[in-house]
């Protein structure tokens, strides 16, 4: 609301976070989800406010993290967005790839006991889902359960499925 006021917050994450470190017996985590919309490219000089008060609070991120003792994480599925400056901060850097076809199958197995091993086995080669978008599935076959009292066939999963995604991409055709 006020000029300056947000570098004032992001300064005040840093600080409380030294505060906490005191307090604590194991160092805590400071973590940031969805990075990206904090670490992404930083923007040219002049162009708005708006980009140079981003770039201010990026700055002060910056600062904080060179001289940071701690635990910070940050996650996010744009790395390509990333500024170099921040990426060269991160000791390390860990991808998570999605599920290998096996992998996905027993995820589907875990997350829908009903799922005979060939049907599991369909979805982990018809699908490339993360184990996020697998959750998804399940959680609208148990509303599915819940709203009809009946647990979905596998057909009306597959359904599901192909809704799951905005492309709506399918890797390969199910039936014959």
């Amino acid at each position: 609301m006020w000029f300056g006021e947000s570098q004032k917050l992001v300064k005040k994450i840093f600080t409380q976070y030294e505060d906490m470190k005191k307090t604590e017996k194991l160092c805590p985590i400071l973590l940031f989800n969805e990075a990206d919309a904090i670490i992404g490219k930083r923007k040219s000089a002049g162009s708005s406010n708006t980009a140079d008060t981003e770039n201010a609070i990026q700055n002060i991120i910056l600062e904080e993290m060179e001289k940071f003792e701690g635990i910070l994480f940050a996650t996010t599925n744009l790395v390509d967005n990333m500024d170099a400056a921040f990426e060269r901060r991160f000791l390390f850097k860990v991808k998570f790839e999605q599920p290998s076809i096996e992998n996905s199958a027993k995820i589907w197995r875990e997350k829908l006991p009903q799922l005979s091993e060939k049907e599991s086995e369909t979805l982990a080669n018809t699908f490339d889902f993360s184990g996020g978008e697998m959750e998804n599935i399940a959680r609208k076959c148990a509303m599915e359960e819940i709203l009809t009292g009946e647990k979905l066939h596998f057909d009306a999963i597959k359904n599901l499925c192909k809704s799951e995604k905005w492309s709506g991409e399918v890797k390969g055709k199910i039936g014959f």
